[in-house]
Formats: C-alpha cells, sequence, structure tokens
C-alpha cells in the first residue's frame, strides 16, 4: 500500500508538470531513491510502470538513480529529477 500511495504522488506531481507545459505525453522520467527510502530501484520500477497505465506518463523510460549514502540530507526521500515531455 506504501508503495501505490508513493507512485499516486509521484504521477500527480508528474501530471502537473506535464499539463504546464501543454505537453500530450510524458516520454521519460528521472527519480532520485534516497538509501532510506525503503524501496529498491527493481521495486519502484515495477510500481511505477503499473501505476502509470492509463496516465499521461504510460510507456515512459524510466531512469532511477538509487543513493546508497545514509548520512545525505535527503536519505529519506524519493525526488522527481525531471521529466520529458512531446
Amino acid at each position: 500500500m506504501h508503495e501505490h500511495s508513493l507512485i499516486a504522488n509521484l504521477l500527480s506531481k508528474i501530471e502537473a508538470v506535464a499539463q504546464q507545459e501543454r505537453a500530450e505525453q510524458v516520454v521519460g522520467v528521472r527519480v532520485w531513491l534516497g538509501a532510506l527510502s525503503h524501496i529498491s530501484a527493481e521495486h519502484f520500477r515495477e510500481h511505477f510502470v503499473a501505476g502509470c497505465r492509463g496516465s499521461v506518463a504510460d510507456g515512459a523510460w524510466l531512469e532511477v538513480e538509487h543513493s546508497d549514502d545514509s548520512d545525505h540530507p535527503q536519505a529519506q526521500d524519493i525526488l522527481l529529477r525531471g521529466i520529458e515531455v512531446r
């Protein structure tokens, strides 16, 4: 359930950016996973693909950077680094 809300929140942000850019489609997404975010890149990817079905980001490529620095000030966070739209 935690993953569902994570992806829903991320997708909401992606859709807001796409709307601001008047984009027809999101073709790529870059995210950063903190070392203490409690989700692996593979697990995040699975939920991202499922959560984006039928959305403006359906089929978008996903680039995931996973930090192993547990002392990083945002180690518990998942950050949206950027999106590519068309």
